[in-house]
């Protein structure tokens, strides 16, 4: 089966990278059918065959997920993104933990903050009063 993907190059923390199409199972950075193009991540540039691209995808040769993304943003095909990360289950279920936790944790803080509010309001509501007052009459005395 034929991919399309990325296939990286230039010096280290300098990506560059070939567009290129070649064997799914074959090394990318080895032999490859043809080089489609170049991308620059870091200034943004983008020199691509739009027409080999189309080409090779008509015939039948699948894009990487990153690739995908790439020509959906460069405007070459339609469609919606794919997801490029994949996270293991082992993960999944931590992300999952932590966001329950969390929540426990919010909820917690909600309900002593409602407790706290209706406790206090009365009380509050009274000292704000009895002290407004006095206040008045020390700076009229001032």
């Amino acid at each position: 089966m034929l991919t399309i993907r990325f296939s990286r190059t230039g010096k280290s923390k300098q990506p560059y990278f070939r567009v290129i199409v070649s064997e799914k199972r074959r090394d990318p950075w080895g032999k490859y059918l043809e080089l489609l193009g170049n991308y620059n991540p870091r200034t943004k540039k983008a020199e691509l065959k739009v027409e080999r691209i189309k080409h090779w995808l008509s015939v039948g040769a699948q894009a990487s997920n990153s690739i995908h993304n790439f020509l959906i943003n460069q405007g070459i095909i339609a469609g919606k993104k794919k997801k490029v990360v994949k996270i293991t289950n082992v993960r999944k279920e931590k992300m999952a933990k932590a966001k329950a936790e969390k929540t426990a944790a919010e909820a917690k803080t909600a309900e002593i903050k409602t407790e706290t509010v209706k406790t206090e309001t009365p009380a509050a509501a009274e000292e704000t009063a009895a002290v407004k007052p006095e206040q008045n009459q020390e700076t009229e005395q001032k």
